[in-house]
């Protein structure tokens, strides 16, 4: 999902640290999908929690979590919020649900933040649905679809329950989306990599699009559920990858083509998010999303029962993973944000287990995201390394290797000229 900026330095809960302000607010309007794709950690994963909750977020939801979203923007001062809505696929609430939600939460905040909406889908409904289009463009919310390449690698696992490929319904979306009354509602695709798919084919078929940016994205999984190509790490490392290490990495090599062409291009082609993150911290920056670094998360979930809950990506690990016990209408989200759950994403470098502190990329790859850490037998569950370790280790050396080449470059004196 799109993440937005923070530049809050990273809190250690231990020392006493005041707790982080959420500045993205992540609404489950809809909890179902009209679609069956073979990852989704929503449906396919251990948590399978979507079964009781309700199909849509209620109004009365709506409108609470919208006053809570305000009084913690006046709480903690801030200008702006993000707001992310999700699913399942966030489009099946319809136009009319839709244009009452994004009034309520813009009601709600009027005077004291601006709503930066943005919203993920697999564009089906836009095509489908003439009416919607005109909502999002009335309130500004930016879209992003998701897309995994060519139409094969696309209708290999982003499928209809009865097994149909998307493909073509996500492409009459994008379509609507490329036209120049709607381009500027355009966010980006988002492309689950599939380390057996051509990685240039794959970055070819994207940009027919001209998007924005992209969000090349590892598929979910732990050191208790591998994802595809990994099943033969059964356990973490007991010590930081050794640079030039042999261990396989299909996730490293994919991303390592996609990233010398994007790189070496003759002029920007697009963003890709994994890789200006990545360049930033090798640079000494600071990161923009919670896949990479370690920028205390600033990210809280409303499920469609109201439910206060952490990252949606937790569901890969064990049922029940992303909860906290809070809820709209008992809590608030001060109350979220001194949460143990929460204070314990926002301990920076301290927050890392053993091998994570002694390895040099750290402050680079953070770890790794926090639900790819899950490890039942580690104390505590989420201390080990990212089941991507080897992958992350092989990228980061990658990608600094070819900046420091290029600033080596940059920095060599030139011959003084002859006179």
């Amino acid at each position: 999902m799109p993440m937005s900026a923070t530049n809050a330095p990273p809190a250690t809960p231990d020392s006493g640290a005041e707790s982080v302000p959420f500045r993205q607010f992540l609404l489950k309007i809809h909890s179902r999908c009209n679609l069956a794709c073979t990852y989704c950690y929503m449906y396919e994963a251990a948590d399978q929690s979507w079964r009781q909750k309700p199909r849509s977020m209620t109004p009365a939801t709506v409108r609470r979590a919208s006053r809570l979203m305000a009084e913690h923007a006046a709480e903690h001062g801030l200008s702006e919020v993000h707001v992310v809505l999700h699913g399942g696929e966030p489009l099946l609430v319809g136009a009319e649900r839709l244009e009452a939600l994004l009034g309520t939460v813009t009601d709600a905040l009027a005077g004291i933040a601006t709503p930066r909406f943005t919203l993920q889908t697999n564009g089906i409904r836009l095509a489908e649905d003439p009416r919607l289009l005109p909502v999002l463009d009335r309130h500004g919310v930016r879209i992003g679809v998701s897309l995994d390449g060519t139409p094969a690698a696309h209708d290999r696992h982003r499928r209809r329950a009865d097994g149909r490929g998307s493909h073509a319904a996500t492409v009459r979306a994008l379509e609507l989306l490329m036209e120049p009354a709607h381009r500027h509602l355009f966010a980006g695709l988002l492309c689950v990599i599939d380390p057996t798919t051509d990685p240039l084919e794959t970055y070819d078929a994207l940009l027919r699009f001209t998007p924005p940016r992209l969000d090349l994205l590892l598929p979910h999984g732990t050191w208790q559920a591998p994802p595809p190509g990994l099943a033969a790490r059964i356990s973490p490392p007991t010590a930081p990858p050794a640079p030039g290490a042999t261990r396989p990495a299909p996730y490293a090599d994919w991303l390592r083509v996609v990233f010398d062409r994007w790189y070496g291009a003759p002029s920007r082609e697009t963003g890709i998010r994994l890789f200006e993150e990545i360049m930033v911290l090798l640079l000494g920056g600071t990161a923009r999303s919670e896949v990479v670094g370690l920028t205390p998360v600033d990210l809280v979930v409303v499920e469609t029962d109201g439910a206060i809950e952490q990252a949606d990506s937790l569901k890969v690990s064990y049922p029940g993973a992303p909860e906290t016990g809070l809820h709209v209408f008992r809590d608030t989200f001060a109350d979220a944000a001194a949460h143990p759950a929460f204070r314990a994403r926002q301990r920076g470098l301290s927050g890392l287990g053993p091998v994570c502190r002694s390895c040099a990329r750290s402050r680079v790859c953070g770890g790794g995201l926090y639900a790819h850490r899950y490890f039942p037998e580690a104390t505590p569950v989420f201390s080990a390394p990212s089941v991507y370790c080897d992958d992350l280790a092989v990228l980061v050396d990658h990608i600094g290797a070819r900046l420091r080449r290029d600033i080596a470059a940059l920095t060599v004196p030139r011959p003084k000229a002859s006179r």
